[in-house]
């Protein structure tokens, strides 16, 4: 295969198409988004017992990729949070969340996942790949925001 030119091209345009949906963003929007993403980071932090709080208790050790993937999260989720579109992908928002939450929290501290599965059979086998899981939580609220922007983007008055 022969690269030229044109393969490049198609990705070019789906960035500056994104570029230019980020552009469209109101300041009310994002002041919005910006408050929905400190309550995630700041709720979701409290509940996964990343910081010491009275509510929870963590019973394994903080890992420092924990708070990268917590800020993350809360930047994808208050954007797609505070913007308006027409549709949305809740679903893929929705299954993104859930999976970040997992990929931050203690394995052990989450009951569901202990009556499931056991604490032996969790810090053996799920603990290794919770930072994957994580980042599969990212991937899909960014996959989710993509394409909230994109439907925005086209409902958007073109100028000219």
């Amino acid at each position: 295969m022969v690269w030229n030119e044109d393969m490049l091209e198609p990705r070019v345009t789906v960035y500056a198409s994104f570029l230019a949906s980020l552009r469209s963003i109101s300041a009310v929007e994002m002041a919005r988004s910006a408050f929905f993403a400190v309550s995630i980071f700041i709720i979701g932090g409290s509940v996964a017992a990343l910081w010491n709080n009275a509510l929870f208790i963590r019973m394994t050790p903080v890992a420092g990729y924990e708070y990268l993937l917590l800020a993350i999260e809360s930047a994808l989720g208050g954007l797609y949070l505070g913007l308006k579109a027409p549709a949305c992908s809740i679903g893929a928002a929705g299954s993104g969340s859930a999976l970040g939450f997992l990929g931050i929290a203690c394995p052990v501290c989450n009951k569901l996942l202990m009556l499931l599965f056991g604490g032996q059979l969790l810090l053996t086998y799920f603990e290794p790949v919770r930072p994957y899981v994580g980042m599969l939580g990212i991937a899909f609220l960014g996959w989710a925001l993509r394409q909230k922007l994109s439907r925005r983007s086209a409902t958007l008055p073109t100028a000219g």
